[in-house]
């Protein structure tokens, strides 16, 4: 009898997450109580918050944890439903006008839930991946059509056990050509399997419809396999009617609720470190107009997304007019850069200004660095990817930049641009917040270069 996919995850991981939401609630009321204020009314907050995580939960099916595991993947769903949550909690105090409820309280709760359930989601996935290594928690597979393509899916099976699939048996495209189709949905039936991938090249699509037909009457999911081999490309699945087409990329593009959550993030973060660090702006102004002659920012016009130019903002580390003689990359010696210049430069605060352009939308936190059309020219001559860099917006800081620091030459631009080009395959919450921190471990060694 085949091992069944265990039934008790999906409802164990839905009550997991009610329990965890109210830790956080519990937390965040505590937290508040105590620094905030001492005479907040949460009841109802609580209630509602419960209410609607039931819903938004049960309609989105966050707690169903697919194969293969993919923790980004399923962390990216649970962020989906994070923001319906966040947004129907929202227009539901809106219009009954719950106002008693502190705005603190609903920060603490989601940020504390959101930590807590990555924390959660990891230990899952991490015993997940143990047991089936072990050889439990499998699904019984089934694999019928052209043997060169199952012999490859089958030796993907047994290079990643982390799956949880168990090869059963193979029926070959010449057995089901020469079985009657009562005979061989029988057979099939008699298998007992969880899932029937279907490897094909040419397929009859009146039997393809017989074993979609047979796998709903019997609960066995039916999974096609191409023989297309993808190394480093992504692909989606695109229907045209009754035509499913599949798209080929060699990167991903940004979905919505990226965009979205990546948009938030930059305006967020840009408003809190201008308005909290306002006294600073105000400081290095004065230091930079004070230094040398000409104005505190300086102004130069950048390439950014679908090579839409920009004026880029930093404040000032060169002498005026630096660039009389054309465009020129700097060096760790440029005699051009200021005294208080070479200061800026190493802590990066000369880049500081350029909030004002991610709060325009203009550029991103964290981003390829957008550069001048005339190096761009050259750089595309020397690496053609680079033209991928310009499809989303540039940041404010990047891979690149904490890796290798700014370029004193063409050769050291294309070195920085590969770090780009990894950045762009993995763009994620994590990967940006990290970048950050590693900017900010820069800005205080001094090491920006």
């Amino acid at each position: 009898m085949a091992i069944r996919y265990s039934k008790f995850l999906p409802p164990v991981t839905f009550i997991s997450d009610l329990i965890i939401l109210n830790i956080a609630l519990q937390c965040a009321h505590t937290l508040v109580f105590k620094y905030y204020s001492s005479e907040i009314q949460s009841v109802n907050f609580i209630l509602l918050v419960n209410l609607v995580w039931v819903s938004i939960s049960t309609l989105t099916k966050n707690y169903i944890i697919y194969r293969p595991l993919i923790l980004k993947e399923n962390l990216n769903r649970f962020l989906s439903s994070l923001l319906y949550h966040l947004l129907t909690v929202l227009g539901v105090i809106y219009f009954f006008k719950l106002y008693e409820v502190s705005r603190w309280e609903m920060f603490f709760t989601y940020s504390f839930f959101f930590f807590l359930i990555i924390l959660q989601r990891s230990s899952i996935f991490f015993i997940l991946d143990y047991i089936r290594k072990k050889g439990f928690n499998r699904r019984h597979v089934l694999i019928i059509g052209d043997e060169v393509i199952a012999k490859r899916l089958m030796h993907s099976f047994d290079k990643h056990p982390e799956y949880g699939y168990y090869f059963t048996d193979f029926i070959s495209e010449d057995m089901i050509r020469e079985l009657p189709d009562r005979i061989l949905m029988d057979k099939l039936r008699n298998k007992n399997p969880d899932e029937i991938f279907v490897c094909y090249k040419y397929l009859q699509p009146s039997l393809l419809q017989k074993l979609v037909d047979f796998g709903d009457q019997n609960a066995i999911k039916i999974k096609l396999v191409s023989d297309l081999v993808l190394n480093n490309n992504y692909a989606s699945i695109v229907n045209y009617e009754n035509l499913p087409v599949i798209h080929l990329s060699s990167n991903p593009g940004l979905s919505f609720k990226v965009i979205f959550f990546k948009r938030s993030f930059d305006v967020l973060f840009s408003l809190m470190v201008m308005i909290t660090g306002l006294p600073i702006f105000v400081l290095l102004i004065l230091i930079t107009r004070l230094t040398s002659k000409g104005p505190a920012f300086y102004k130069q016009t950048r390439i950014g997304k679908n090579h839409k130019p920009f004026t880029i903002y930093k404040f000032r580390s060169m002498y005026v007019n630096a660039e009389a003689a054309g465009p020129q990359l700097s060096s760790d010696s440029d005699p051009r850069i200021t005294g208080w210049g070479k200061i800026l430069r190493r802590s990066r605060l000369d880049e500081l200004p350029q909030f004002w352009n991610v709060l325009k939308g203009e550029m991103s936190v964290v981003g390829p660095r957008p550069e001048r059309q005339y190096f761009i020219e050259q750089l595309i001559e020397k690496s053609p990817n680079y033209k991928k860099l310009l499809r989303i917006k540039p940041g404010l800081t990047s891979i690149g930049q904490v890796n290798y620091g700014y370029a004193e030459n063409i050769d050291q631009m294309h070195s920085r641009t590969r770090y780009d080009l990894i950045y762009l395959n993995n763009i994620n919450f994590n990967s940006d917040i990290g970048i950050i921190l590693k900017t900010i471990r820069v800005m205080v060694q001094l090491k920006g270069k």
